[in-house]
């Protein structure tokens, strides 16, 4: 099954020649999950072939205009296109009044329903799940309230070894062996034992996205082992001052984290419009973890099973 994550935007508070406002594509499956809607979002959903029907889950990380004055647009689009499946949206207070308040004053009556679910920004919590992933909030130190977001692939069932079956088996029995249990006849009496028909399934695939935050050490538990992280490092080091002042984090810390979460992979992006090379950002994390690379516009990261 697809674990497919598509970067649409990596620009932090100014947007730079070809560099977007934050906007992130997770495909699992057949599901989409849009993370954050910067300004663009649909022009450059476009521009890589991803149809906007497909998203059925929005989540915000807060309420700074790089990472959301895209969504009304997007929602109008939406709803012009006559979309009628129902749209999840979770996000910080407040990103409610916003929207009615835009949809009041242009005279916006969706053709779908959208349901907004506040998120508190504060707390480490499930606060979604669906048949391929379960959703917990990362909290973030940004100067508004901020979240960030990891998703956990749902563990998968055992994998039958078809020429090991006996025939006659039932779908009720096949179904318990991939939930790892032994199958026994009307008299107990163990007639398939799981581990000589199965094998361990494929593993659980995750993925955490840190929105806008200090850097934050505490956080590397609650990503630990991540297959893939990624984090804001929107200044060098050596403007760590303009970092903390402004609560953001430099490329060096955001490595740091990597490395002490021990994730597998890190991305980093929210760059600083003063940044036309990359390179020195990418060079900078790396001197703390190896395995990073630039969150630049298009790229698309898969993680396997």
């Amino acid at each position: 099954m697809e674990f497919e994550l598509k970067i649409l935007g990596s620009a932090s508070a100014t947007p730079f020649l070809d560099r977007h406002h934050t906007a992130q594509v997770l495909t699992v499956g057949n599901g989409q999950y849009l993370i954050d809607c910067g300004e663009g979002t649909q022009h450059r959903l476009m521009e890589h072939k991803i149809r906007h029907q497909r998203i059925h889950t929005i989540f915000i990380s807060h309420l700074h205009g790089d990472h959301f004055f895209g969504l009304f647009g997007l929602l109008g689009t939406m709803h012009l296109n006559g979309r009628t499946e129902p749209l999840r949206l979770f996000g910080p207070p407040g990103l409610d009044e916003v929207l009615t308040a835009q949809f009041r004053h242009s005279y916006t009556h969706l053709s779908f329903e959208l349901e907004f679910t506040p998120v508190d920004t504060t707390q480490h919590q499930v606060i979604f799940e669906d048949k391929n992933v379960t959703v917990h909030t990362l909290p973030m130190r940004h100067r508004i309230p901020c979240c960030g977001y990891l998703f956990r692939e749902k563990p998968k069932r055992r994998r039958l070894l078809p020429e090991l079956l006996p025939p006659g088996l039932t779908p009720a029995q096949l179904h318990a062996l991939t939930l790892g249990e032994d199958v026994h006849d009307e008299q107990g009496q163990l007639l398939v034992p799981n581990g000589h028909v199965t094998i361990a399934p494929k593993r659980a695939r995750s993925y955490a996205f840190c929105s806008d935050t200090l850097y934050t050490e505490s956080l590397a538990d609650l990503v630990r082992d991540v297959d893939l992280l990624y984090h804001e490092a929107t200044f060098l080091d050596e403007l760590r001052d303009r970092a903390l002042v402004t609560h953001h984090s430099t490329a060096r810390q955001a490595g740091l984290l990597a490395r002490r979460a021990e994730v597998h992979r890190l991305l980093i992006g929210h760059f600083s419009s003063r940044y036309r090379d990359l390179e020195p950002l990418l060079a900078e994390a790396k001197t703390m973890f190896e395995w990073t690379e630039l969150a630049v516009e298009g790229l698309s990261v898969s993680i396997t099973e």
